[in-house]
């Protein structure tokens, strides 16, 4: 049995669509449904079937899901451990979220391949919440996201990259006096409250019985940042350092405290076989 041929079953399975698991590894439609016919007749069974536009495993594909994933680890854990060097090869499967792809990402990248330029390193972009499920399961080796609002488990090591308060953001033409009045009188494009900075900052306006006239919500702080300086409204966002400011852009102005703070940084867990090169990638963040 092929193991490509594998993962892309259960590319196949968690896309739900062999076209988006054809650009996914870089495929053709063609290539994939190939390689599914010769997994089906390596197994004996047929593993997918189509259900609308989507394709879906069947019985027998679901029966040997979970076992396929394993296989894979183990398999991707084994070429790992191989390794002449110090530390384990790669590559390093990294999520990272928007924020820090502008951010620390780039630099910390380009360190990195300075010092071991026969490590890859697989990007997967994400929300926090996403990524931290995927480190958990083991899909990837470390993310680089905002930390929950809960205790992270003791499998978990966490390294603090840095800590993000939470400011108003208004178009730079805007003159503000007081933040809060300004909150009062704006219309307020809020950052998803289903996020942990958009949780916060919808904690500090009811802690303050502030009920802005909202406009918009959406993820993306970067795309926030625009809209404000566009004129359409005010935000209350996490200091990135990302935002676009100056006469075009944005402005920041301090909110009166006690102001949430958001603590970004980086986790993977000590089981992982990839655990050391999580941890020399973390200190070249630092």
């Amino acid at each position: 049995m092929d193991l490509r041929f594998l993962q892309t079953f259960v590319h196949v399975v968690e896309l739900g669509s062999i076209a988006k698991a054809a650009r996914f590894q870089d495929l053709t439609p063609a290539s994939v449904q190939q390689r599914l016919r010769a997994l089906d007749a390596s197994m004996g069974s047929q593993l997918l079937t189509r259900a609308g536009r989507t394709v879906q495993p069947t019985v027998a594909g679901r029966r040997i899901l979970e076992l396929a994933k394993k296989i894979l680890g183990d398999a991707r854990d084994l070429r790992s451990l191989a390794s002449d060097t110090d530390l384990p090869a790669g590559p390093l499967h990294l999520g990272a979220t928007p924020t820090a792809l502008n951010g620390v990402v780039p630099g910390t990248l380009k360190s990195w391949f300075a010092r071991y330029p026969a490590i890859e390193v697989f990007i997967e972009p994400g929300s926090s919440k996403s990524l931290y499920s995927r480190v958990l399961e083991g899909a990837l080796d470390a993310a680089i996201l905002v930390h929950p609002q809960f205790d992270l488990p003791k499998n978990c090591i966490w390294m603090e990259i840095h800590k993000e308060p939470l400011m108003l953001i208004a178009p730079a033409s805007l003159k503000v006096a007081d933040p809060l009045e300004t909150l009062l009188a704006q219309p307020y494009i809020c950052y998803d409250r289903s996020v942990v900075g958009g949780k916060m900052a919808d904690d500090y306006l009811r802690g303050r019985s502030i009920r802005p006239r909202i406009r918009l919500e959406l993820d993306g702080i970067d795309a926030i940042g625009k809209l404000v300086s566009e004129g359409l409204g005010v935000s209350i966002l996490p200091d990135t350092g990302t935002l676009d400011t100056g006469p075009q852009g944005v402005a920041k102005w301090a909110l009166p405290g006690p102001v949430p703070i958001r603590s970004i940084g980086m986790c993977w867990t000590r089981s992982s076989i990839r655990a050391p090169l999580a941890q020399a990638f973390a200190q070249l963040i630092r």
